[in-house]
């Protein structure tokens, strides 16, 4: 059952973690419930990720915790966590579910006779510059492959890769996860610039004058994403107030359309802005705002999760976008 406040529970014993737990009653459903309660905190959204009303949801988590003899899930103030037990469970049910995605994976290639499937995820910059043309050279070498690409900031993509929904990412590892949950290879800077629309006002000037931005309207990424912070570091370092009206989006659609349309400014890759500016469509009435300030952002690189190799697919794409990164 679920436990109000910390867990108290003591002494269960390791080998109640092992095997025995299939041949006590432990199903494939349960680890699927583990998983969605630690993805959504909330048993009410975990019940609906897996289409099961709450109450089902509610007596599969008390057939959990009998079958372990341990607590799995406590309250606290925005729903539940998981207890050291449930914590434990959900990263060996997480190892579980990957392993047989690669053994579905394995056994569809020999059926097909298909190049595989890879699954990764990059931020904005080197998506454009670096994987699209590793891309390119692995669909023209292995015209079977299936490759799913998802372009996100460095925060939602390394968790997306702890939870195995990927073989690899091209990012940052963020300030507030532990680098010993992952492997990184650095290859590369990406450079940042702000852009504004066609006939923005501070488009007047050669370079616009760091006090000036603050009075305009900005389009952020989400707060805690390494992108934002650089760019408020970057203010800060500049003696520059923060501008006081944002707009907070991981969309760079959104981003280019708001931009387009209004006053704002928004930061975005350098290859992202050299891709879109001027280039003939209503979306590329946008232009490259020379500014005094630097906006300066760690390294990005090749991310992979300890511990978890490599299937050959995803392989193949990891060394040709990492060749990519040091040409």
């Amino acid at each position: 059952m679920i436990k109000d406040g910390k867990s108290g529970a003591t002494g269960v014993a390791a080998e109640q973690f092992d095997s025995g737990l299939f041949r006590s009653g432990l199903k494939i459903n349960h680890l699927r419930l583990i998983l969605a309660i630690d993805d959504h905190r909330r048993i009410s959204a975990a019940a609906e990720t897996l289409g099961i009303s709450q109450p089902a949801a509610s007596r599969m988590l008390a057939e959990i915790e009998t079958i372990l003899k341990a607590p799995i899930c406590e309250r606290v103030a925005r729903g539940v966590e998981l207890t050291r037990y449930g914590q434990a469970l959900a990263r060996r049910a997480r190892t579980i579910f990957l392993e047989l995605r690669e053994a579905s994976r394995e056994i569809n290639e020999l059926k097909t006779g298909s190049g595989g499937s890879v699954s990764i995820g990059s931020v904005t910059g080197p998506a454009l510059n670096l994987a699209v043309p590793a891309i390119r050279q692995v669909i023209t070498a292995y015209p079977g492959i299936e490759i799913n690409i998802q372009i996100e900031n460095s925060n939602v993509l390394t968790r997306e890769l702890l939870a195995a929904r990927h073989d690899f990412v091209v990012g940052r590892i963020p300030d507030d996860l532990s680098p010993r949950l992952f492997n990184m290879v650095e290859i590369g800077y990406e450079e940042v610039c702000l852009i504004v629309r066609d006939g923005h006002p501070l488009l007047e000037k050669t370079v616009a004058d760091a006090e000036d931005l603050p009075a305009y309207d900005w389009v952020f990424q989400p707060p805690g994403t390494l992108l934002r912070r650089a760019v408020e570091d970057s203010f800060m370092s500049a003696g520059v107030r923060l501008p006081a009206t944002v707009i907070n989006t991981s969309s760079i659609i959104l981003t280019l359309s708001i931009v387009r349309n209004t006053n704002a400014i928004a930061p975005v890759a350098l290859d992202v802005a050299n891709l879109i500016a001027d280039n003939g469509t209503p979306a590329g009435e946008i232009r490259i705002l020379k500014t005094e300030i630097p906006i300066r952002i760690k390294p990005y690189g090749l991310i992979t999760a300890e511990g978890r190799a490599l299937p050959p697919s995803a392989k193949l794409l990891y060394d040709l976008i990492l060749k990519q990164g040091r040409a």
